[in-house]
């Protein structure tokens, strides 16, 4: 029976915990999820939490537990670093009415947990940590080498359908890339990031920061080649701070490496010219508790699909999180392969069968996944614009916002761009396009 098939989900990430769900709620009941750290401690910041992303996480059974702790979001501001000055101010109460979900934004720890532990409920998955995965071939019965990082024995695994979730240096990609003769190796942005969680406790003291948790705001702080972006989570006792500046601190880190531990001193320079109420704000930051994340891309590829196997998530379209839509992508292709992997579908078993239903996933996905990876790296441009003849146009327009006019500079708070990712139901689009490629179920 399809729903027997042997499935391997390879990384346990955001797009692999929503993918090994997705899977098992459309029937599948032998899906195995490998994942080298040895326990899935989640960690992490902040993370946007757009309608897109609830309205899959509803009908996967864990958007309520999400909610729970989760803030709303009532506005957003952007502003001049430098002078705290306002340059604009959208609402967002429109979005719930528009999309059925509010936006609201939470803590990563949170939003994968409530996927783990809707995974731990389906009994058709199995969790296989501490698993290095490597040497992936490709054919009627895709397979690959998996290495306990106990120290047992290697042993090698044979899958109907193999899925890297296995992130921007995913081996998966760079094996498949291999047998197909291209390469599409993981490259620096540029760009780097601190994430920062303060506490209501460190903030209490100043009444300016005080009033930033309390809001039901997310604000943007924009200078010359970087930005900070930040608002209240888990029921606002935390502040999520993050930022994108220059990764001039990864000079001669290794390729491999994504983080390095960051000095205080070096991000109170990066934001110098930013107002005092951000010094302030930085300052609280204890000093061992900078790190610095190195924003990793890929260019796009020619095909995310090789016989039975497909790439998810940050293996296939990596994105700057500049349009807040990095998971939000990954667990779109989750809730498609749920569609078009159900077992109905694939009822025969064929490798020629299961390679069709995972072209008809990257049909639906990729130009759309590809689009917002685009769309993320141009909005950083223009939020990060020095002085000059862009920025003026930039700000014009900043200014127009003010009456009520015109689009907004800032694209994740653009009602337009918002319509053209939030109004999207990626499990709408996939079934229609199973009805135009005739790919029925089997009854």
């Amino acid at each position: 029976m399809a729903e027997n098939l042997r499935i391997a989900v390879i990384g346990a990430g955001m797009g692999g915990l929503a993918t090994a769900l997705a899977l098992a709620k459309s029937g599948h009941k032998n899906i195995i999820v490998y994942e080298t750290a040895p326990g899935l401690g989640f960690v992490g910041a902040g993370i946007q939490l757009a309608p897109n992303m609830a309205r899959i996480l509803d009908r996967l059974g864990c958007w309520k537990q999400i909610a729970a702790e989760a803030v709303q979001c009532g506005d957003t501001y952007i502003r001049e670093g430098s002078t705290n000055q306002e340059l604009g101010h959208v609402k967002l109460d429109y979005v719930e009415k528009t999309y059925g979900y509010a936006h609201m934004v939470g803590h990563r720890a949170s939003l994968a947990n409530a996927m783990y532990d809707g995974c731990l409920k389906e009994p058709g998955i199995t969790f296989k940590l501490g698993s290095l995965i490597s040497d992936v071939t490709f054919g009627e019965k895709p397979s690959f080498k998996v290495t306990p990082v106990s120290g047992d024995e290697a042993y090698i695994v044979e899958a109907d359908i193999v899925l890297g979730c296995d992130g921007v240096k995913s081996p998966t990609r760079v094996s498949m890339l291999q047998q197909l003769g291209e390469t599409a190796e993981a490259k620096d942005s540029g760009q780097a990031a601190y994430r920062i969680m303060l506490t209501r406790d460190q903030m209490k003291h100043d009444a300016e920061l005080l009033a930033l948790i309390e809001a039901d705001t997310v604000t943007r702080w924009i200078g010359e080649k970087k930005h900070i972006i930040a608002y209240p989570i888990h029921n606002k006792q935390i502040y999520n701070i993050s930022t994108a500046q220059p990764d001039v601190n990864f000079a001669g880190a290794p390729n491999t490496t994504y983080t390095t531990k960051g000095s205080k001193a070096a991000m109170m320079h990066v934001y110098g010219d930013f107002c005092p109420m951000i010094h302030r704000m930085l300052d609280l930051v204890p000093g061992d508790e900078v790190v610095e994340w190195k924003l990793r891309v890929h260019e796009p590829l020619s095909t995310w699909v090789h016989g039975s196997t497909a790439l998810v998530g940050d293996a296939c379209h990596p994105t700057l999180p500049h349009l807040a839509q990095g998971a939000a992508q990954a667990i779109e292709d989750a809730a498609v392969l749920g569609v078009v992997l159900a077992p109905a579908r694939i009822a025969d078993r064929n490798p020629a069968t299961i390679h069709r239903a995972l072209k008809i996933y990257e049909k639906v996905r990729k130009q759309r996944a590809e689009a917002l990876v685009e769309l993320a790296a141009e909005n950083g441009r223009q939020m990060h614009l020095g002085s000059g003849k862009a920025k003026e146009e930039r700000d014009k327009i900043f200014a127009a916002l003010k009456s009520g006019k015109g689009p907004v500079p800032d694209k994740w708070a653009d009602a337009d761009v918002q319509r053209m990712i939030y109004g999207v139901d990626v499990v709408e689009e996939a079934e229609k396009a199973c009805r135009e490629e005739k790919f029925v179920a089997k009854l």
